[in-house]
């Protein structure tokens, strides 16, 4: 397929999908095509408020679910909660370049939230997957590296762009190691990852008065296109013939903008023996363990 747009995506009639971070920007947008589509989409959101706002916007079945992934009691009240089969798991939520923070239980916060909050989310609903676990990523990978020696930067001095793209790199190593579980497991669940491109939303709504931070978005609004578009590679790795472990985004400008498809990932992204260190140091911090059973020890 050389185009992909909303009107390729196909009937979700009787399905379920839970979309996180689904009350703004790419999230709200791909709930908001799913539940056109007949799908019933339950918007996992920190502010219910905002997720009650964002489904009054949108025909369908829609839901709205307190969800913190900033929280790791939250995330086990929200899936014991959840009893009904899922098809579609959609971890688009995230936090992009806020000052250094920490999460309710330590973590630094990009990366408890972007990787370690959707990891647990994950596997406490995994029982009740039967299709796709889609994890939004960004090509902030690329400048991304896994420091296993301080993931949650308790010596290192605290960088923003550096810790984001440490969270995003990590999204694609959880991607290709479910994938590999999965497959062991004998699961029909499909692990995918998807990111944007370009698009200007309101996910480094965390930078405050940061003067380098606000020039940037400022520049980045030049090119980005808007969320109606940076959806589509999310909706195109959920509905799309992508395969397990398949990436992607959109095709044109150097991977910023345009129509989605199969996109490529940094060798880092592909390094199959750290995404199998990371799970298990993930696991560790979590206290959340793949649940199914593989045919051969992980």
């Amino acid at each position: 397929m050389t185009t992909f747009s909303v009107a390729d995506v196909p009937s979700m009639a009787g399905r379920t999908a839970v979309v996180t971070g689904a009350n703004s920007g790419i999230g709200r947008v791909t709930a908001r095509v799913l539940a056109e589509r007949g799908a019933r989409v339950l918007l996992a959101v920190r502010d219910v408020d905002k997720g009650r706002a964002a489904a009054a916007t949108m025909t369908g079945a829609v839901e709205v679910r307190r969800l913190d992934l900033a929280d790791l009691s939250s995330i086990r009240t929200f899936a014991r909660r959840l009893t009904e089969p899922i098809d579609l798991l959609i971890n688009n939520a995230g936090v992009s370049l806020p000052p250094m923070s920490r999460t309710a239980d330590g973590f630094e916060s990009q990366f408890g939230t972007n990787h370690l909050g959707h990891f647990a989310l994950t596997n406490l609903l995994l029982p009740q997957v039967r299709e796709r676990v889609v994890t939004v990523a960004s090509l902030a990978h690329l400048i991304g590296a896994i420091d296993f020696t301080d993931l949650n930067w308790e010596r290192r001095p605290y960088r923003g762009h550096a810790a984001y793209g440490q969270s995003k790199l990590a999204n694609l190593l959880f991607t290709s190691e479910l994938h590999r579980r999965l497959r062991e497991a004998g699961s029909p669940v499909v692990a995918t990852a998807a990111h944007p491109g370009i698009s200007a939303t309101d996910l480094m709504r965390s930078q405050g008065r940061n003067p380098r931070l606000r020039a940037e978005r400022a520049l980045i609004g030049l090119v980005a296109q808007n969320a109606e578009h940076g959806a589509l590679p999310t909706l195109y790795a959920a509905t799309a013939d992508l395969p397990g472990g398949g990436y992607a985004g959109p095709r044109g400008l150097m991977g910023l903008r345009g129509a989605p498809g199969p996109a490529r990932r940094s060798a880092k992204a592909r390094d199959a023996a750290a995404a199998r260190r990371l799970w298990r140091v993930s696991e560790e911090l979590t206290g959340v363990a793949f649940p199914l059973t593989t045919s051969r020890a992980a």
